[in-house]
């Protein structure tokens, strides 16, 4: 039994490497001037994508258009005190850990949160930006007027995929909780069409959604009425394969970043946001 296991796992474990030489097999080994950050270019004001450089955005490796937001500017400044040159690459969602610890990208900067679960996997900076949780709704839904979570008994609500966003709907006693979706457009699109009646994001994406489509609001709540969550869950931070000795540099660049320019800089992006499909 026991090499016959061996032999299964053996296989397995070839499919795996397949399967990630595949999936990276557009990004190459970097070099010691660049700096790779990871990104969805996907979830905005954190990231998006758009046509042109304009904003400041930067162009994605391998073609498919330019990335802008709040990460792309916190991703400059992190590759100007280190003195590299930033190149930005677009992964999916559930490829950027594995990138990161693939050494096909040297730093996740996507607007993650610093998980428990996660820094199992990688190590994180110091948060680069807080935010609170709230529930992206119709305006002239019945639960636009929601005061607490408990108000949205009985509502389809869901999250992205494999974030932390998704456990915390298990909070709302009775909700209809919906199939985790892949991205934000596509929950903005579900929404759009009345397939959901929410969905759960934090507030700098809320106002960008609200922002593109006026048809939207979001539903806040005050402390001990909304959902329960650890300091990390509600940071974003920069996520680097473990014992890379760059954290204690990045965690210095980021230092240098105050409270009021990281407001700045995230008032510009959802200013400067595309409008969605654009």
């Amino acid at each position: 039994m026991k090499k016959t296991y061996s032999i299964l796992f053996a296989i397995i474990a070839l499919i795996v490497l397949s399967v990630t030489s595949v999936a990276f097999a557009s990004v190459k080994p970097l070099s010691e001037d660049e700096l790779a950050v990871g990104l969805e270019c996907n979830y905005a004001p954190f990231n998006w994508t758009q046509l042109d450089d304009s904003n400041g955005a930067i162009e994605i490796k391998g073609g498919g258009g330019f990335c802008g937001g709040y990460d792309v500017e916190i991703a400059k400044k992190i590759a100007e005190g280190l003195g590299r040159k930033l190149v930005i690459v677009k992964i999916e969602w559930d490829g950027l850990i594995p990138a990161v610890n693939a050494e096909k990208i040297d730093a996740v900067i996507a607007g993650m949160s610093p998980t428990e679960e996660r820094k199992i996997s990688v190590d994180f900076s110091d948060p680069y930006y807080e935010s609170d949780l709230v529930i992206v709704v119709k305006a002239d839904s019945e639960y636009a007027k929601a005061t607490s979570i408990q108000d949205f008994k009985d509502a389809k609500i869901t999250a992205q995929l494999n974030t932390f966003h998704y456990t915390v709907i298990d909070q709302i006693e009775g909700v209809k909780k919906q199939t985790a979706m892949e991205s934000f457009p596509a929950m903005i699109v579900a929404l759009s069409s009345e397939k959901i009646d929410g969905y759960i994001s934090e507030r700098p994406g809320a106002i960008s959604a609200m922002a593109s489509n006026p048809e939207f609001t979001f539903v806040s709540f005050e402390e001990g009425k909304g959902f329960v969550a650890s300091p990390e869950d509600v940071a974003v931070a920069v996520a680097i394969k473990k014992g890379n000795p760059n954290i204690s540099a990045i965690n210095e660049i980021l230092g240098k970043i105050s409270k009021e320019d990281r407001q700045a800089i995230m008032d510009n992006a959802v200013k400067t946001q595309p409008a969605l499909g654009e």
